[in-house]
């Protein structure tokens, strides 16, 4: 199995705990593909995908058709955890430039680095 920063796999989230995204479901690859096609490194990390409306940077929307999704959906990259490789069932498709773009500005936000991606003069995320 191929898998690419961008990639939407099927996923085997259980087990679970708490408030934490279960069940089997689309996710969206975010590791870098170094990391990702090198065996010394078992995980990916994933942000899973709901067909929930969400709002704000920690909810970018994703649209059907290459992505392999069949409706309107939301990342949740409040949600991001690493998975043992194994987990992925198979791979969907791939998102479109713009959503790993505005999945990158939520996991950003998210993990407080956004200074480090766009430089010290960046503009903060909203």
């Amino acid at each position: 199995m191929k898998l690419g920063r961008g990639a939407v796999v099927v996923v085997e989230l259980d087990p679970t705990f708490g408030h934490e995204q279960r069940g089997v479901r689309p996710c969206v690859v975010v590791s870098d593909p170094d990391v990702i096609g090198d065996q010394r490194f078992p995980l990916v990390c994933v942000v899973p995908v709901t067909g929930t409306l969400g709002e704000g940077l920690l909810y970018p929307p994703l649209a059907p058709g290459p992505s392999g999704l069949a409706k309107q959906s939301f990342a949740l990259i409040d949600h991001l955890r690493s998975i043992d490789k194994r987990r992925i069932r198979r791979v969907f498709g791939e998102l479109a430039r713009e959503e790993i773009a505005a999945i990158d500005d939520g996991l950003a936000l998210f993990l407080g680095i956004d200074g480090h991606l766009h430089g010290p003069d960046a503009t903060p995320v909203q």
